[in-house]
């Protein structure tokens, strides 16, 4: 049983708190202002607790063959769990991570040990992607929310064009984000990184697709198809099954909607109460 004692700080933006998980023993939950940011279990990195998390991991796994090192930019750190889990499936990895929030790496580095493979940078994450070299990434993984939000301007075509820029041609861009019918959010994500790459694809539970709750869907863009059979078998295999779209019903899911142009980014909307905290 865990009987660390939880942390809480101010932080940059917001008040962080670090709790220990009663059922694990060296594993803990990070919240920012009460909304979950992060699960990580220091003896088990590959213990993807949060389904958004389990996703974005499952395609990490079908970029390449198992094992097989990457480079991989990850937009948003919170308590590192995607590139924990990178070390752990891809030994020799380089990986880059960017956060806004200062304080919230001083807290993450000083109560959970970083593996030496993972470079943290304090920073805007947009204006970082901007000075990084042309087809550096093999992976770049968007995960920036400020609060519960996903800020506008990595929302935007030029956002966009960066992301595809900074993407090796065989590499592949991916995004957690979170809207709920009618999708104008979602949508217009997807229009806007279908006009950039040319294999688009999303990730969400039925239910969310549907229309029933508010929730979390991953957008996989990429210039060379992913393994969709493979990514497929390991989404349906989840405790929470979701559903890979793609091709013509992604299209149609997209329907009417637009990309989006800087001038009218805006953040994605404000999730309804109770919907991603806790406790």
């Amino acid at each position: 049983m865990n009987e660390a004692i939880p942390v809480s700080r101010p932080v940059d933006h917001g008040t962080a708190k670090l709790m220990p998980d009663v059922d694990r023993e060296r594993a803990w939950l990070l919240t920012v202002d009460g909304a979950p940011q992060s699960y990580v279990d220091l003896d088990e990195p590959t213990h993807l607790e949060f389904e958004y998390a389990r996703r974005l991991g499952h395609v990490l796994d079908v970029v390449d063959e198992p094992g097989v090192a990457l480079d991989v930019l990850h937009l948003g750190g919170g308590a590192l769990t995607l590139p924990r889990y990178v070390d752990a499936t891809r030994p020799g990895s380089r990986q880059d991570v960017v956060e806004a929030d200062r304080g919230l790496l001083e807290l993450v580095v000083e109560h959970l040990p970083v593996p030496e493979g993972i470079r943290l940078h304090a920073g805007d994450a947009r204006a970082w992607l901007e000075a990084a070299p042309d087809d550096s990434a093999d992976v770049l993984v968007a995960d920036v929310f400020g609060g519960s939000r996903v800020p506008a301007h990595f929302t935007s075509l030029a956002y966009a064009r960066e992301a595809e820029r900074v993407v090796r041609g065989g590499g592949v861009y991916l995004a957690n984000l979170a809207d709920a019918a009618p999708f104008a959010f979602l949508r217009s994500q997807l229009a806007t990184f279908a006009a950039v790459f040319e294999e688009p694809a999303l990730i969400a539970e039925p239910g969310v697709l549907r229309g029933r709750r508010f929730g979390n869907a991953v957008l996989v863009a990429s210039h060379q198809p992913v393994d969709l059979a493979a990514l497929t078998r390991l989404t349906a295999s989840d405790a929470f099954p979701a559903r890979v779209e793609h091709g013509p019903g992604l299209r149609e899911f997209i329907g009417g909607a637009r990309p989006v142009r800087d001038e009218d980014a805006v953040p994605s909307p404000e999730p309804p109460d109770g919907a991603f905290s806790i406790g």
